[in-house]
């Protein structure tokens, strides 16, 4: 049976914003992700949390504890939010419907690559790789400068909201989070039909979430404070890790080259090759692509990853491959 952990996510997404939905009409109050709980018991999002005491300057109690389980829930399973859980990507895949799709070939769908031997280039091509780079996406400038393992603009716009909170006494950025606008474009479409309600905030919401979400297409990798707070404490996050098994892998186990779990992460990392990852670990969704596109299904995601002693190297396929010559390009006998 072909595995679809994208349309299981979707479906979760869906499905999460369907109960909050009932929970808006029925008034049960179940809240929203901004502020998830049932009755009077809620806890805040890190930001909402954070902005709170800021804009208080004061500790408040349900802040503090808000902002604990939040982070501990981090730690665990990392950006699993914006994987699963966050309404953002639902929207943007309204973006597809104003997309014109391109005509499919036929035979062109979804073929597997057949593993290739590999060259002489390719064993060598971690020679110049630093050797913490698939530790901890350091050792070089190279792993420094990928996408959460240093401070990028998302961090910069996470200072800045937090910044602008303290001097305005008021979570600012609580006013454009799209998160926050989608639930709030929900609400007033339920209001609008029920009671009537006509204001020009049936107008101004969505057009800031349809401004912030399908005309910034990169949105949650450059401009989502959320996903920077989130990326910065995942950084201690080292369960549910994408784990590759030697034995089934083929680059390992047939000497093949593959790489389709690096090419499947919509974060850009690469589980086989971290060292050539585009993020850091750090900034992994814990979305379950690498495990579905494995055609060996060497890649798990177990609760605490199994050490233990790799019986073979892996190899990376370097980026500049067409410029191999046809001398090095020669499968090792």
């Amino acid at each position: 049976m072909k595995k679809n952990s994208k349309k299981l996510r979707t479906l979760v997404a869906l499905a999460i914003v369907a109960v909050v939905t009932v929970g808006f009409v029925t008034n049960v109050g179940i809240g929203t992700m901004s502020a998830p709980g049932i009755w009077d018991i809620s806890i805040l999002c890190p930001l909402g949390a954070l902005g709170t005491m800021l804009a208080s300057k004061m500790m408040v109690p349900r802040a503090v504890i808000s902002l604990i389980v939040m982070v501990l829930l981090i730690v665990v399973f990392a950006r699993a939010f914006c994987g699963w859980i966050c309404p953002v990507p639902l929207v943007q895949k309204l973006r597809g419907l104003f997309a014109k799709k391109q005509p499919v070939e036929h035979g062109s769908e979804d073929v597997e690559p057949v593993a290739a031997p590999l060259t002489k280039a390719e064993i060598g091509a971690l020679k110049v790789s630093c050797s913490k780079g698939s530790e901890d996406g350091g050792g070089c400038a190279s792993c420094a400068s990928k996408r959460g393992a240093a401070l990028d603009a998302r961090h910069f716009v996470l200072g800045g909201a937090l910044a602008s909170t303290f001097v305005f006494g008021f979570p600012v950025f609580c006013l454009v989070c799209p998160i926050g606008l989608t639930f709030a474009t929900i609400l007033l479409v339920i209001n609008l039909f029920s009671h009537g309600d006509v204001t020009w905030s049936l107008i101004v919401v969505p057009a800031l979430l349809i401004a912030e979400v399908l005309l910034f297409k990169k949105w949650c990798h450059k401009l989502c404070p959320l996903s920077a707070f989130m990326s910065l404490i995942a950084k201690a996050n080292k369960t549910f890790v994408p784990t590759i098994d030697d034995a089934k892998c083929l680059e390992t186990a047939k000497g093949g080259a593959c790489g389709a779990c690096g090419r499947v992460c919509e974060e850009g990392i690469d589980p086989r090759h971290p060292q050539l990852s585009q993020a850091a670990w750090s900034e992994c969704t814990k979305c379950r692509a690498c495990v579905d596109a494995c055609p060996a299904n060497a890649i798990t995601m177990p609760l605490l990853p199994r050490r233990t002693p790799s019986t073979a190297e892996p190899v990376a396929v370097p980026t500049n491959a067409e410029k191999i010559d046809a001398e090095n390009a020669r499968p090792v006998p």
